[in-house]
């Protein structure tokens, strides 16, 4: 009873406030834990906000409610009337087109081809790996008719692929020569959820990339694992400017068939939740002997000796963009960072009335132009906005859908040979402001943004920082837990510890959840990589009642998370 008292006590004040509800959309690529069976269905932004305006709600203040208003008037989504299934509009896919730009790139140079596999999955392949799809079954969507026909077997929709892919590489591989096998495909998967769902955080249809891949070596495969996560620790942080954590997952939390789960981390300071951002696993052997992927042995002499494939799955999903949008957003909308922003500079002219002459606005229109092709020449994606809506509309709907920076041309500054550029990443009006030189325009845009990236990750990394908690002690643990943040803790990786563990936080938790709307308890999010999160770490597990008897070596990161 103490501890659930000063947990409440604790929180009382500075628990945050409730986040969207989102269970993990991809034990794969994007989220972590298990299915819960039952409850209701339930679609988030199911009526949509007031069209026009600002954002309504403020995100101190209704994290849920800010972000559906907020995804609906930066224009990211439109409503669809299939419960968890949502329409990414331009601005949406254009930021995962950028993402997958950037990615594609990456894996190709390490010699990953791309390719297509169907969506539907046999029996005969379900039945084959059933353990593995067992833990998708609660929601696993199957076609069983055609027309008014019965599909005499019917077919899965993929839930993730491995299943799908496996049978081809047994048939492809024969050799150690056909060794490795590196393939990915851009995709989109369907999970059945049947409780809340949230745009890009947890949807019943989802795009990802999902790469599999075969080595002859295990020393091989098990070094691509650790490049792909830092390749995704990359998409957060050198993108997106949102900091994460590096680390492996627990038993509990391992990809089902994998041998490991390897996992990046990140952090919403809005709701003190933490939230997967993709996994890299290490499936050993396990696939290939199911799936009978083997190689003659090129050591042995007889060649009658076979060796099973090793294995890799990894995958990175639109979650992606939702974590953008709630570490990032503010009361005026969206922030987008310029790396993955589909405009980096909207070019808006300012200071003319109706009683300027026409000279003056064909002047200023020339200088917009003139910024407008300079920019555009030097791979800058910039808008030149020439609608007839006011300057303030024009900055309103920039800063709603999150534009990096504001480049305001008008016959004053003109005379300066200058220009002004607004920061967004700023919420002070006036602090955001920032002057340019007509003669260094594309230097000094390119400057600011540069800032913008810098400055966003910075707040975000501090924000994170901030948040993290060393906990040695049971007694200290739900207090820091209850206030938000994330804890580091000695652990020693027993599943049935970990269950206890989820427990006895939620139990401590239940008078906060009233108060500041936490429904859970802490899950372990990853046993960090770096060194710099296992300080002084105790060689027992922090649970009390834990029986395992296993020596702690390194800290595990807990949290409350989506």
């Amino acid at each position: 009873a103490a501890p659930a008292a000063a947990a409440a006590a604790a929180a009382s004040t500075a628990a945050p406030k409730a986040a969207p509800k989102a269970k993990d959309e991809a034990k794969k690529g994007g989220g972590g834990g298990k299915a819960k069976k039952g409850g209701d269905e339930v679609a988030v932004a199911s009526k949509g906000p007031s069209k026009g305006g600002g954002v309504e709600i403020k995100k101190a203040e209704d994290v849920p409610g800010w972000y559906e208003q907020v995804i609906m008037k930066a224009e990211l989504i439109e409503q669809y009337p299939v419960k968890g299934c949502f329409i990414l509009r331009p601005w949406a896919y254009r930021i995962w087109e950028l993402i997958q730009r950037w990615f594609d790139g990456k894996i190709k140079e390490l010699g990953v081809e791309n390719c297509y596999f169907p969506m539907f999955i046999p029996k005969c392949y379900m039945e084959k790996e059933s353990a593995h799809l067992d833990d998708f079954a609660p929601e696993l969507a199957m076609v069983t008719k055609f027309g008014n026909n019965d599909i005499e077997e019917p077919v899965a929709i993929r839930p993730t692929s491995e299943t799908a892919m496996y049978a081809a590489y047994s048939n492809w591989v024969q050799s150690h020569r056909d060794l490795p096998i590196k393939l990915n495909q851009w995709c989109s998967v369907v999970r059945w959820e049947v409780k809340q769902t949230t745009p890009f955080l947890r949807t019943r249809e989802f795009l990802w990339q999902e790469g599999h891949t075969a080595y002859a070596e295990k020393a091989a495969a098990e070094k691509e694992v650790l490049d792909i996560l830092e390749l995704y620790a990359l998409v957060y942080e050198h993108l997106m400017a949102i900091p994460v954590v590096r680390g492996t997952k627990t038993k509990a939390e391992t990809f089902p068939g994998a041998d490991y789960t390897t996992t990046v981390e990140a952090f919403i300071p809005a709701t003190g939740r933490a939230i997967q951002g993709a996994t890299s696993h290490f499936l050993g052997q396990n696939f290939s002997k199911m799936f009978e992927i083997v190689f003659q042995d090129p050591s042995d002499p007889t060649g009658k000796r076979k060796e099973f494939a090793f294995q890799n799955s990894w995958g990175i999903t639109q979650r992606t963009i939702g974590v953008m949008v709630m570490v990032h957003g503010d009361d005026k909308g969206m922030i987008i960072p310029p790396r993955v922003a589909c405009f980096q500079v909207v070019i808006v002219p300012v200071g003319l009335k109706a009683s300027s002459s026409d000279e003056d606005k064909e002047k200023v229109r020339r200088k917009c132009m003139d910024y407008y092709m300079k920019l555009s020449s030097a791979d800058v994606r910039v808008k030149l906005d020439e609608t007839d809506h006011s300057p303030g509309w024009k900055f309103n709907y920039w800063e709603m859908k999150g534009v990096p920076v504001r480049l305001e041309v008008g016959p004053m500054d003109m005379e300066k040979g200058q220009f002004i550029m607004a920061k967004r990443n700023i919420l002070d009006p006036k602090a955001s402001k920032v002057v340019g030189k007509d003669g260094s325009v594309v230097e000094d845009v390119k400057r600011v943004l540069d800032e913008v990236q810098t400055e966003l990750y910075g707040r975000a990394l501090a924000e994170r920082d901030a948040r993290l908690a060393t906990v040695n002690e049971w007694k200290d643990f739900s207090p820091n837990l209850n206030q938000g943040k994330l804890c580091l803790l000695p652990f020693c990786g027993d599943p049935e510890c970990e269950e206890q563990i989820k427990e006895k936080t939620k139990a401590e938790a239940a008078d906060v959840e009233v108060a500041g709307g936490l429904k859970m308890g802490a899950k372990s999010l990853c046993m960090p990589h770096e060194d710099k999160y296992n300080k002084d770490c105790p060689g027992k597990c922090i649970n009390p009642e834990c029986t395992s008897g296993k020596k702690v070596e390194r800290r595990t990161l807990f949290g409350r998370s989506y």
